[in-house]
């Protein structure tokens, strides 16, 4: 149930890093807190081998207990189904490696570029697209920085960053201060975007020292977060949100096309007046980028198109995403519909 914005920024200033160390880090440990059995669900301790389980306790307590169908549950949990091998999905499923001229940069679309920020993440979802991307090769130091800065200084052509990751809102906020103040200086760039979906996950995350440098940029500032299922939006999110629409912080949110999630028009139109609600424009509705061990996930184009014309005899257009999908070598998303 919705609250009542608060005119207020929310009083926390480093609880969102206990938090994020404090993440449920096991199978057995999650499914003990829904009071569900881990051979019932085909869970793969095996697969967090590859890809570790991460699920923060706030969004732990999203999830129904002893409901092993639950939509938050199936985005997180490890099961058999990621060991097999898909010959159509592999490790680079819209090709960034051909896309990363200077490290911490991917430069696929010709006015905006994407900056690594960090290879943290709050939460692994078990669809990742960049699940198997090559962070360590990534990693920066405030040093190494400048030689990314100095790559968007010598392109007049780019007018925009993106924040992304992992997730970007895992680093440091005075690193996230600094490197914005730097952004800032070169002339040519309008927009700062960051991706994210720490504070779906852990909501205090927006707190007043991420306020105070975010609403305070001369960038256009947007937050798209990355919210699938209805269910993930609670109280302390719509509070969050409300936080950094105050600070003049356009919302967006983009979504990816689940099996066994999201997939209904029902749960997607819900998702959308659930998003207007709290105060975020539904933005982009993606189909599952064909990442190794997540194509248990897949949906068909067909079905996809038969949910997205379903959702849009029902919603009005402002509410109605974009349906699209990441195609490697393409310079921009492609529509589907």
């Amino acid at each position: 149930m919705l609250t009542e914005p608060t005119s207020q920024p929310i009083n926390i200033y480093s609880d969102w890093k206990a938090e994020l160390s404090n993440c449920i880090s096991s199978i057995d440990q999650l499914l003990q807190l829904l009071g569900l059995n881990s051979k019932d669900l085909n869970a793969s301790q095996l697969a967090t081998q590859e890809f570790s389980i991460k699920v923060p306790q706030h969004y732990a307590q999203l999830m129904e207990y002893g409901n092993p169908e639950d939509p938050l549950l199936k985005q997180v949990l490890p099961i058999e189904a990621e060991l097999k091998q898909n010959p159509s999905f592999n490790t680079d499923p819209v090709n960034e490696s051909e896309y990363n001229p200077v490290a911490g940069i991917v430069h696929k679309y010709r006015n905006r570029v994407l900056m690594i920020i960090s290879p943290n993440c709050a939460i692994n979802c078990r669809y990742c697209f960049r699940r198997h991307f090559p962070y360590q090769e990534n990693r920066q130091s405030k040093q190494q920085w400048l030689q990314a800065l100095d790559y968007l200084k010598t392109r007049p052509e780019i007018n925009e960053v993106i924040y992304s990751g992992g997730d970007p809102l895992a680093a440091n906020d005075n690193f996230l201060g600094w490197l914005t103040q730097q952004i800032e200086s070169i002339k040519h760039i309008k927009r700062l975007r960051i991706h994210t979906r720490l504070p779906v996950v852990i909501p205090s995350r927006v707190d007043n020292q991420l306020l105070d440098w975010l609403g305070n940029t001369r960038l256009k500032p947007t937050v798209v977060l990355h919210i699938n299922h209805a269910n993930e939006i609670d109280a302390k999110l719509c509070q969050a949100v409300d936080q950094l629409k105050s600070a003049g912080i356009t919302m967006l949110n983009q979504s990816v096309l689940l099996k066994g999630v999201n997939d209904s028009s029902e749960q997607l139109i819900a998702l959308s007046e659930k998003l207007f609600d709290a105060g975020i424009i539904p933005y982009y509705l993606h189909m599952l980028d064909p990442v190794q061990g997540a194509s248990h996930f897949d949906i068909p184009v067909d079905r996809a198109i038969e949910i997205f014309s379903q959702m849009q005899a029902e919603l009005p257009g402002f509410l109605l995403p974009k349906l699209v999908q990441e195609r490697a070598g393409e310079t921009s998303k492609s529509l589907i519909l």
